[in-house]
């Protein structure tokens, strides 16, 4: 299940990456603080790109993103990036141990290691990609109206349940 709430939320960032103008996809927007909608895209995918690259050292490390300026201006580059997450998460699916590595402090050198697995850096991505659709979602709404937005696009799943039980 959790496999197919990636790729189905992958998906969703797709379409509208699919209706999105080549212009509107790197332009800077005030309601992304003048980020792109690009660059939210770029960055969304990038977190899947770590845990996919952490499938061999075991090891994944958000903070060490590539930060790919090819992704965020290149929708067709981000659409195949998306078919090929979607397409790793169909192969795997299974769960593995995996060290997850982050520092938060300012100072470079102070990484703390922690023991995680595939499947809970997986929620996280989820949850991560929740949180920055939603991001994106305003933008759309307010700049980019044109872009046709799925059903709970940027809502957490719990969110759909709890409103799915009030409407009963």
């Amino acid at each position: 299940m959790l496999h197919n709430s990636a790729k189905e939320l992958l998906g969703q960032l797709d379409s509208i990456i699919a209706q999105c103008r080549e212009d509107d996809f790197s332009k800077p927007l005030n309601e992304l603080s003048n980020a792109t909608f690009g660059q939210h895209v770029r960055h969304t995918l990038e977190f899947f790109i770590c845990l996919y690259d952490a499938r061999n050292e075991r090891i994944v490390n958000y903070d060490n993103r590539k930060h790919d300026r090819e992704i965020e201006t290149d929708r067709k580059l981000a659409r195949f990036v998306i078919d090929s997450i979607r397409d790793f998460l169909e192969k795997n699916r299974e769960d593995f141990a995996i060290e997850f590595e982050a520092n938060y402090t300012e100072d470079e050198g102070m990484d703390q290691t922690m023991k995680s697995s595939f499947f809970r850096e997986l929620a996280y991505n989820i949850e991560h990609a929740i949180h920055h659709m939603a991001l994106m979602k305003v933008a759309v709404t307010q700049t980019l109206s044109y872009i046709e937005l799925p059903e709970n696009f940027g809502v957490a799943s719990s969110t759909v349940r709890y409103r799915s039980g009030q409407k009963a």
